[in-house]
C-alpha cells in the first residue's frame, strides 16, 4: 500500500458551516490557542531534552493537534479519558499547567506527578493517566466505561486514544468484545498516524486501508472515519460519535488518520521517511489549516494568529524556566502515597 492510500479515502461528511457557526468565532481562536501552546510547548520541551535537562522517553505530538483539541472542547469534566505515552497534549487540554507538565518532564518535585511520572505518565482529575506500555490503556478505558454504566452515570462516557500499532494487541481486541457484549459507553479513538516504530501501517497490519472499519464490523459497533490533519472535520465528527454513545450507551469506533512531523520518539531520526515524503504531509499542518480556514471567514486575522502564537511561545518557555529553577524531589520522599499490595 502507497502511503497516502489512506487520505483517498472518504471522511466523515460534515457540515463545515454548521461546526462553525455553533462553535462561534471566541470558541474557535480559543481551539486554536490550545493547538498553539500544544505545539509551541513541544517545540520547547524537545529542546529542552536535546539539551539534557529531560530524560527517558519522549513522545511528541506535533501534527496531531486537531485530534484531541477537538474531542476534549465537546466533552465536559464529567467524563473519563485515558491516553498513549503521547500524552502531553492531553494534560495540557484537561487543565495541567505548562509549569506542572514541563517540571513532571525535568523530573523536579513541583511536576504533575512529583517527579514520579516523567513524560509518559500525566494526570488529571479526569485523565486516568498516559501509559508507556502500548495498549495498557484500553482496559482501563473500557473499565472506566463499565463504572459509568454501573453506577447508572447516563451523561458520562470514556473516551480512550490510542495509535494503530495497539489494534494488534489482544488487549484492543478483548477490550472492544466486551464494551460491545455489554453496551458500554466508551469511545475507542485509533490515532492513525500511519508509522509504528519506523514501519509504516502497511507492513504492520494486515488490511491496513481497511482494517479500523473492518474491526468496528466484527464486533458489532459503529464507526467513523475523520481528517486527523483538520479541526473541522474531527469536531463534526466527534460530535455525532458522542451523541450516538450517549443515546444508545454502545461503544464506537473512531479512526482519525493523521501524520506526525516527528520521529516515533525523541531518539527516533526519522530515516525510514524520505525528506519529500515528510514536506509533503507538512503542507497539511493542522494549525495552519484551521488559522487560513479561520482568516478565510473572517473570525482571525494574520496579526492576531502572530500574537497568539507569541503568546503561546512565552508560555512555554516560562514552563522552561520554571522547570530549571524547580527543586529536585527529596530521596526520602519516594515511598510517600505508593501503594502497597
Amino acid at each position: 500500500m502507497q502511503e497516502d492510500k489512506l487520505l483517498t479515502k472518504p471522511f466523515f461528511d460534515v457540515n463545515r458551516n454548521a461546526v462553525l457557526q455553533a462553535l462561534g468565532k471566541d470558541a474557535l481562536c480559543t481551539c486554536l490557542q490550545k493547538m498553539l501552546l500544544i505545539r509551541n510547548f513541544e517545540i520547547r520541551a524537545e529542546a529542552a531534552y536535546q539539551h539534557g535537562h529531560i530524560g527517558g522517553f519522549f513522545h511528541s505530538y506535533i501534527g496531531q493537534e486537531a485530534i484531541q483539541t477537538a474531542a476534549l472542547t465537546l466533552l465536559g469534566p464529567q467524563n473519563w479519558f485515558i491516553t498513549t505515552y503521547r500524552c502531553h497534549a492531553m494534560a495540557l487540554l484537561l487543565g495541567a499547567t505548562p509549569n506542572e507538565v514541563m517540571a513532571e518532564l525535568y523530573g523536579k518535585a513541583t511536576g504533575n506527578a512529583k517527579g514520579r511520572g516523567g513524560s509518559m505518565h500525566l494526570y488529571t482529575d479526569r485523565m486516568l493517566g498516559g501509559f508507556g506500555i502500548v495498549g495498557g490503556q484500553i482496559p482501563i478505558a473500557t473499565g472506566a466505561a463499565f463504572s459509568c454504566k454501573y453506577q447508572n452515570q447516563k451523561n458520562s462516557l470514556a473516551i480512550c486514544f490510542l495509535g494503530e500499532g495497539a489494534v494488534p494487541q489482544g488487549a484492543f481486541h478483548e477490550s472492544v468484545n466486551l464494551a460491545s457484549l455489554w453496551s458500554l459507553p466508551c469511545v475507542y479513538v485509533i490515532e492513525n498516524n500511519q508509522w509504528g516504530m519506523g514501519t509504516h501501517v502497511s507492513n504492520a497490519i494486515a488490511n491496513a486501508e481497511h482494517f479500523a472499519e473492518k474491526v468496528a464490523a466484527a464486533y458489532g459497533i459503529s464507526f467513523y472515519r475523520l481528517d486527523g490533519m483538520d479541526f473541522t472535520n474531527c469536531y463534526g465528527g466527534f460530535d455525532a460519535a458522542f451523541k450516538e454513545v450517549h443515546e444508545s450507551s454502545r461503544p464506537v469506533l473512531i479512526e482519525c488518520i493523521a501524520e506526525r512531523f516527528k520521529g516515533h520518539s525523541i531518539s527516533d531520526p526519522g530515516l525510514y521517511r524520505t525528506k519529500e515524503s515528510l514536506k509533503a504531509c507538512m503542507q497539511r499542518d493542522p494549525i495552519l489549516i484551521f488559522k487560513d480556514e479561520l482568516i478565510k471567514r473572517g473570525m482571525l486575522t494574520e496579526e492576531a494568529y502572530k500574537t497568539y502564537d507569541k503568546e503561546a511561545r512565552d508560555r512555554a518557555i516560562a514552563a522552561t524556566e520554571f522547570a530549571e529553577k524547580s527543586p529536585w524531589p527529596d530521596p526520602i520522599s519516594l515511598e510517600e502515597e505508593v501503594m502497597a499490595l
